[in-house]
């Protein structure tokens, strides 16, 4: 248990093997199967979620029950409503599962006795901030800035798998549009 979290740690720092130990004591494995929530808005986010296996979305719901998807997270990825993680306030986001997925879940206060025990997990979580931050920052770019098919298109390319793994309204509603807007670009990247 826990190879892959600690494979993915590996590429940015280096622990031993007694790092890890004392790692491990702070985590919990939990499975959630398809369209089972992890988090629901309006509760506090205990957990920032670690994917070893499967797939998991974060979006809102709005007031005419349009679901606006802010973030896939498949194996590798750390998922969570960081806000309310860090906060303590309530969640504005729901996460639930696109797939049978296997989770690493560390809790805010487990996550801060890892940092006082060990100072190479400060570095991996900064890491993981800045790499979070700096996509945000691309997802934005590309929103403002990017024709519909040119975000397509980028989107794809970035995450090749998620055209297989997400259904296309997913897709839609995280590029913002509407299912029929995604068939017609899509339709005119095709002719092209």
């Amino acid at each position: 248990m826990y190879e892959f979290f600690f494979e993915k740690m590996a590429e940015k720092i280096t622990l031993t093997s007694g790092q890890q130990d004392i790692i491990k004591r702070y985590l919990i494995p939990k499975k959630i199967r398809k369209n089972q929530y992890l988090l629901q808005e309006g509760d506090v986010a205990k957990h920032a979620a670690f994917v070893e296996k499967g797939a998991l979305r974060a979006y809102s719901v709005d007031e005419k029950g349009t679901e606006h998807i802010i973030q896939f997270a498949f194996e590798g990825w750390t998922i969570s409503d960081m806000y309310s993680f860090l906060s303590g306030e309530p969640a504005i986001y729901n996460i639930d599962a696109l797939e049978d997925t296997e989770l690493v879940l560390i809790s805010k206060s487990a996550q801060e006795e890892i940092l006082k025990q060990i100072p190479a997990y400060e570095v991996y979580t900064r890491m993981q901030i800045t790499g979070a931050y700096l996509a945000m920052q691309k997802r934005i770019t590309a929103m403002l800035s990017m024709t519909l098919e040119e975000r397509y298109l980028n989107l794809i390319k970035q995450y090749p798998k998620l055209i297989q793994r997400v259904p296309q309204r997913m897709i839609a509603s995280y590029l913002g549009l509407t299912p029929e807007t995604l068939s017609r670009v899509r339709r005119k990247i095709k002719d092209k």
